[in-house]
């Protein structure tokens, strides 16, 4: 569903990705962690080209992402994103926000837009807030949002972008449930996390990455009993220390 092939990102002289390459199935759930400053982000934010690349490829879907003939905006309605700040817009409902991309985008009916928004409101538990503004919800419900609008455009990849760093600790497992459901249901997920419990429970693989660089992967029981790489070791080691 999403290949990287000796990917190279460099801000100015920071080289942010070094020669990555990896292969995200199609209905597998990866999860990518390491310490801070290691190009988890920047990694997950060139698949929609939010972040341009000097050297390699990306596909998704089998589609070039950097092909100069692909239509941006479409190919970004078949990657469902949702990042660390909620990036509601204020000024609309609830209901509103995740109806707008499929009227807009896809150029549904209004109707039948909002009907799918009211499903995708059932499905992250917030039908009842349909109305409301996102001022009125706490940040657990407005990720909550932001994930049924990312999935309005039925998108076969959804991509999280420390979903949970922003959010007050008790707000965390409201979002987590969420993902784990979708997770459940087949959706192809790469999900850049600090949540180690969600890496153990839901991902097929943990990606480990360090100084731009893939340096393990493997299953989550493989990878948190016996890391191979030594500077895994070391995060794997600081997370039991935690």
């Amino acid at each position: 569903m999403i290949k990287f092939n000796n990917v190279e990102k460099w801000y100015g002289a920071y080289h942010a990705l070094d020669a990555f390459s990896g292969e995200v199935a199609d209905g597998e759930v990866v999860v990518v962690c390491g310490p801070s400053g290691s190009g988890k982000s920047t990694l997950i934010r060139t698949v929609n080209r939010l972040e341009p690349i000097q050297h390699g490829s990306i596909y998704v879907s089998g589609q070039d992402v950097l092909d100069n003939s692909v239509d941006i905006n479409m190919m970004r309605s078949r990657i469902g994103f949702v990042f660390q700040q909620f990036n509601l817009f204020p000024h609309l409902s609830v209901i509103e926000n995740i109806a707008l991309a499929p009227v807009h985008v896809l150029k549904q009916n209004r109707r039948d837009a909002r009907a799918k928004a009211r499903q995708l409101l059932a499905k992250v538990g917030l039908e009842h807030k349909a109305d409301a503004y996102p001022i009125q919800l706490s940040g657990g419900q407005q990720q909550r949002v932001a994930i049924a609008r990312a999935l309005a455009l039925d998108p076969p990849v959804m991509l999280f972008d420390e979903p949970t760093s922003a959010l007050d600790p008790e707000m965390v497992g409201e979002v987590l449930q969420v993902m784990k459901r979708l997770a459940k249901d087949g959706m192809t997920m790469m999900c850049v996390t600090h949540e180690m419990g969600f890496a153990r429970e839901v991902a097929d693989r943990v990606w480990f990455m360090d100084a731009g660089r893939l340096l393990e992967e493997s299953e989550p029981a493989e990878f948190f009993s016996r890391p191979q790489n030594p500077r895994a070791q070391k995060f794997v080691a600081d997370i039991r220390a935690a």
